[in-house]
């Protein structure tokens, strides 16, 4: 399958990644890199959907793979579909995302914008990749297919840190669809969340249900996080944050969870 995608690479001219740290765009940026050496480019899109703890991690995978890293403004607020949180919200997101690192890829010298989306990604319900696929964003994963678990045992093997890193996603999709999305519901998120990553617990979900707080996280985290202890840790900072209410969902995390 790797013989795939260099072939696939080789045969293509370099092209920019629309990059955000997390595994798949990782291991492309880290494989483009080999195929095309300097020429190059990641691009990673800054809004106020990603966590600031995301966006720091890209900035410093992206110096470790030695790629040149371009940092790229998106207002997604000030698009009226994307507020109103509808079931396609991640298409509406995806044409503004796509839609401005295409125009910086454009402007950098790059034909192509390329994303990190697997196999796997095709068996859930992921409405950006329409907005991908309509757009004309190069998909060199899908069209070596590659699935997740590929992906990270190729990581491993180039020795990438992220091989073994839990999923990302934007922080919008903690907020049921049809509830509107605000600034203020996404930074408490995005605080409660890093709260309890420097607590140790990573690959955690803060799902917000207006003024609850539904915490997801692996399974194995559940015990630790129930103790009497960390409960007194984390309910307080939560309220601190806006929320009323905080449970633990004993079903753990669950990708896609809210579609």
């Amino acid at each position: 399958m790797m013989n795939r995608l260099y072939a696939i690479l080789k045969n293509s001219k370099a092209f920019a990644v629309a990059f955000s740290g997390g595994v798949d765009s990782t291991f492309l940026a880290a494989t483009a890199r080999k195929v095309y050496g300097d020429a190059v480019v990641a691009l990673t899109a800054v809004s106020c959907l990603q966590s600031r703890h995301e966006l720091q991690m890209s900035i410093d995978i992206a110096e470790h793979i030695g790629i040149k890293h371009v940092m790229v403004e998106v207002d997604v607020m000030v698009n009226p579909e994307i507020v109103a949180n509808p079931v396609e919200r991640c298409y509406f997101c995806k044409q503004e995302l796509f839609g401005a690192l295409k125009a910086k890829a454009k402007e950098l010298g790059f034909d192509t914008l390329a994303h990190g989306a697997n196999m796997d990604d095709l068996d859930d319900y992921r409405p950006g990749l329409k907005a991908a696929e309509e757009m004309g964003i190069f998909s060199p994963l899908v069209e070596a297919q590659l699935a997740k678990n590929d992906v990270r045992i190729a990581s491993k093997e180039m020795g990438l840190s992220t091989w073994d890193m839990p999923s990302q996603s934007c922080l919008a999709t903690r907020i049921p669809y049809g509830e509107a999305i605000t600034v203020e519901k996404l930074n408490k998120i995005e605080s409660c969340e890093y709260f309890l990553i420097e607590l140790g617990f990573y690959g955690v979900r803060v799902r917000c249900h207006s003024d609850m707080a539904r915490i997801e996280c692996p399974n194995h985290f559940i015990p630790q996080m129930a103790q009497h202890d960390m409960r007194n840790k984390i309910i307080p900072f939560f309220r601190d944050q806006g929320f009323r209410f905080v449970s633990l969902d004993l079903s753990g995390y669950l990708s896609g969870s809210m579609n």
